[in-house]
């Protein structure tokens, strides 16, 4: 399952707390998950891991019924990603196609999810200091895992609105795995709504609306389940679905602590280039595909090497 294929597959006032203690933690946490989706803001922000640096301007705005927000690399191949009433559309080698909005996932800031209340059990919280980013001022907590299959986090989250500035993925050495960090940003204000429009050569653009389909989304069960799940991750969604490229549906479960996600995805051996065993990993992703009885097996997921094998050699079919 190629990179593409995982990656392109919600306004009250925020008055935070920053007592970073016992269920504060969680009411404020809570607030800052949402400021990614309830506050206006544009600005540039840089994604660090490895020696790959990749820059990117995003914008976002607040309508009366929903949220518009626009996402545009600035080095590489041109390529916008628009999120507006629910819809996600990628604008790639001049076309713009609908995507699945399930399939994608939070992106930063907003990689907080709201399902927040297993981190005290699986993360020591922390506040570890205060610092400046972009010129805002940022509180700094850090997640700690409890065990050994889970990143430690860091996040910068600004004191006056709760926004997420910078984000740092720790390895078990404190080394950076990965890092988001805001380098130019302005919160509220007169923000360009003019420049939302994606893609300046519209007419040229050819639109092609990829229509999910998916199967039952509030009560389907595939029958596979993974019993190695870890601790605190809970069943979000289970869907089968179409994918570019693919034969036949694919069944993906989703799983999330509340900081990280670990999607599991089913499909048969169609004998492609997909179907190639192995790990492979990009900043705190990890992937690692496996055949076993005539079933592709491919675990993706914001956790360790170990964490993503260890999920993929306890699936199993459990009968539906």
């Amino acid at each position: 399952m190629r990179w593409w294929l995982v990656c392109c597959g919600l306004f009250f006032s925020v008055s935070p707390s920053f007592a970073i203690e016992g269920q504060a933690n969680l009411n404020w946490l809570k607030t800052a998950a949402f400021a990614g989706h309830q506050t206006e803001y544009s600005g540039i922000f840089v994604y660090q891991y490895g020696n790959r640096l990749e820059t990117s301007k995003i914008t976002h705005l607040i309508e009366a019924d929903s949220e518009y927000e626009k996402l545009e690399s600035l080095d590489g191949p041109k390529r916008e990603i628009v999120r507006h009433h629910g819809q996600v559309w990628c604008y790639l080698n001049h076309k713009m196609v609908q995507v699945d909005s399930q399939q994608r996932r939070g992106g930063f800031p907003s990689l907080l999810s709201d399902e927040l209340s297993a981190l005290n059990q699986n993360y020591l919280i922390t506040d570890v200091g205060q610092g400046t980013v972009a010129g805002y001022n940022a509180q700094i907590v850090q997640f700690k895992p409890k065990d050994n299959l889970r990143y430690t986090h860091k996040l910068w989250i600004n004191t006056d609105t709760g926004l997420l500035l910078k984000a740092t993925v720790l390895g078990e050495r404190g080394q950076v795995v990965e890092q988001y960090a805001f380098t130019q940003l302005k919160i509220g204000g007169d923000i360009d709504r003019a420049s939302l429009v994606p893609g300046k050569s519209a007419t040229k653009v050819s639109v092609e609306a990829v229509k999910p389909n998916l199967a039952n989304v509030a009560g389907y069960k595939s029958g596979w389940v993974a019993d190695a799940i870890p601790f605190g991750f809970t069943k979000m969604t289970e869907v089968q679905r179409p994918m570019p490229g693919k034969h036949a549906p694919v069944t993906q479960i989703v799983y999330s602590d509340g900081l990280s996600a670990i999607s599991v995805f089913i499909e048969p051996v169609d004998s492609d280039e997909d179907d190639v065993e192995g790990l492979s990993s990009r900043g705190a992703v990890n992937m690692y595909h496996k055949v076993v009885d005539k079933q592709l097996y491919t675990v993706v997921g914001e956790v360790p090497p170990r964490t993503v094998m260890q999920v993929l050699d306890s699936i199993r079919y459990n009968g539906k």
